[in-house]
């Protein structure tokens, strides 16, 4: 490996411009590198105009560093940030449907109040869960009701956000004033 380090698994959050095409473009880079992106989500930020990534990447230090200087060409992203070593807290969501036989009803139940996990459905035959956390927690879920039949499982992939302030908090600005018209035909402006 260069520079003596050993591939690992890097979350890098990467904002972008909510613009049609953006996700492709990001992910046409990595698979144009042969890099696999191990777990992707995007959402909307408080800026209805820009979105961000959470990609979680396995690589050494050089190829995590060729990435994000090539996520930095991109027209439509303003922002990479690699959080692995960064003080951050991640979660993410999984949906798990186990067989709900009546010999193991209680033990599902009682595990899934250890993990914290909710029951989100309930059919004769079956359970679903929802739960969160790190990816360990939801191994060590996985692992616990695999005995039991697992018939389907759907997991979101990590999010991740840098624990503390990063900059200063912004004033809210002050909400507009609605115009007054003195046309008495319009009405609801003031009030």
């Amino acid at each position: 490996m260069q520079n003596g380090s050993e591939p690992r698994k890097h979350t890098i959050a990467v904002q972008v411009e909510n613009k049609f095409g953006v996700l492709s473009r990001v992910a046409g880079l990595f698979s144009a590198r042969g890099y696999n992106i191990e777990s992707l989500s995007v959402g909307e930020t408080l800026d209805p105009s820009v979105s961000r990534m959470t990609l979680v990447v396995r690589g050494d230090e050089f190829v995590i560093e060729q990435v994000t200087k090539q996520l930095h060409k991109l027209i439509d992203v303003i922002k990479v940030s690699d959080l692995t070593d960064d003080n951050h807290v991640e979660r993410e969501l999984m949906l798990i449907r186990v067989n709900a036989e009546p010999q193991h009803r209680e033990e599902i139940l009682r595990t899934a109040d250890i993990f914290r996990a909710r029951v989100v459905d309930v059919t004769p035959v079956s359970f679903v869960l929802e739960a969160t956390g790190d990816e360990g927690k939801l191994e060590a879920l996985i692992e616990l009701l695999r005995p039991m039949g697992i018939q389907e499982l759907v997991r979101t992939g990590k999010v991740a956000i840098s624990r503390g302030p990063k900059t200063r908090a912004r004033k809210a600005e002050a909400p507009k004033k609605a115009r007054v018209t003195d046309d008495p035909k319009v009405t609801g402006f003031a009030d």
